[in-house]
């Protein structure tokens, strides 16, 4: 595969490292004396798939994630969660590198695996179909302008690469142009009664939400969710259910 990919530069302020691909854009940061923690507003709602599981099953199967960043998901689905399995799918192999350098993102083990690949191929791959139980999408190039994967048939094979019950959250630009088409392909592949949205962050991120015959548990069982997840993981989760939206 021939492609010019940008390469990886890293910055730091105020204790927050930050991952850019020869861009100013931000494609990720670390809080550098807590890794653990996710520092990124709509990283952190890129969790909010953890509403729609039930608690016993969060660190239940394969969590998956197409675009690195700078390794925050990742690394809280290995490490915070210890998830049974994590797959991180990077086309660029300096992001990569820069986040098992600069960002402690860990080596591959018997539950991690980082794979240099293209998102598109990976989940058209059959072998991939029915995977996985969480799946992350953040695929954005160094202009980050809109994703760079955002097709009905793409997002159809999304679905596919989830089991019965699996979650998918996308990072979508809120405020652009494109994020009703971008929501319409969603909805056209999952279903219009799976999925959601959370209100754009302040930047204009905004988390969509697709689930794969997912049954929406009790307003009682979302908020007992939520106290659950910040409480133990230290999530905005009760914010979360308060932006959530079904699709419209």
């Amino acid at each position: 595969m021939n492609r010019s990919l940008p390469p990886a530069t890293i910055s730091e302020q105020d204790g927050v490292r930050y991952l850019h691909l020869d861009t100013p854009w931000v494609q990720g940061a670390m809080l550098v004396r807590s890794p653990g923690v996710i520092v990124l507003e709509y990283v952190q709602r890129m969790m909010a798939w953890m509403l729609w599981r039930p608690g016993a099953q969060l660190a239940r199967g394969h969590a998956v994630q197409l675009g690195l960043g700078a390794g925050s998901i990742t690394r809280f689905c290995h490490q915070a969660l210890r998830m049974d399995r994590v797959t991180a799918v990077e086309l660029n192999p300096a992001v990569i590198a820069a986040c098992r350098h600069g960002f402690k993102l860990p080596g591959d083990d018997a539950r991690l695996a980082v794979i240099e690949a293209d998102a598109a191929e990976w989940v058209a791959a059959a072998g991939h179909r029915g995977c996985a139980q969480v799946l992350n999408v953040d695929l954005y190039d160094h202009e980050a302008a809109a994703p760079v994967l955002d097709s009905a048939t793409f997002y159809g094979q999304c679905r596919e690469v989830l089991a019965t019950g699996g979650v998918m959250t996308v990072n979508l630009f809120g405020r652009a142009s494109s994020f009703e088409r971008s929501a319409r392909h969603i909805a056209t592949a999952f279903g219009t009664d799976q999925v959601w949205s959370l209100q754009p962050t302040r930047e204009g991120n905004t988390v969509v939400v697709a689930a794969r015959g997912v049954d929406v548990p009790s307003r009682e069982e979302l908020l007992a969710r939520a106290a659950t997840i910040e409480q133990v993981h230290g999530l905005p989760a009760r914010k979360w259910l308060r932006m959530v939206r079904p699709y419209s």
